[in-house]
């Protein structure tokens, strides 16, 4: 069965998770029942908007991971838990943490310029 087949809480099974995380969210791992993701950042003002970017898409899609954070890092964990496993929910809000957060204007052939390469204006770490 595909995954866009699946009953909204169907969960997946520990191989299935590992190859859908390899195809679509190459920085994201499955540990201790969960998927999850460590972004890095360059300091305490990085990891806060990465919290609150988090946090916005998590409420607009009432799907609420777990999140730890540093000064220069924030770890996202994400399982259903009413369905006790991983499920399209949670594949689908990390697709999104991933877009949003890992956005680079500057890569792309727009107007935006991106944050410029100078440490003062960084506050995430690419790649």
């Amino acid at each position: 069965m595909g995954w866009r087949e699946r009953k909204e809480e169907e969960i997946y099974s520990d191989d299935e998770i590992e190859q859908r995380l390899k195809e679509m969210l190459p920085a994201w791992i499955f540990e201790n029942g969960w998927i999850r993701r460590k972004y890095k950042t360059s300091g305490w003002k990085g990891t806060l908007m990465v919290i609150n970017t988090v946090g916005h898409l998590a409420e607009a899609g009432f799907h609420h991971p777990d999140l730890a954070a540093s000064y220069a890092f924030v770890i996202v964990k994400l399982k259903t838990h009413s369905a006790k496993g991983i499920t399209n929910k949670d594949f689908e809000l990390a697709q999104k943490i991933e877009e949003v957060v890992m956005w680079q204007p500057g890569k792309e052939d727009g107007a935006l310029e991106g944050t410029p390469d100078d440490p003062r204006f960084k506050y995430i770490k690419y790649g």
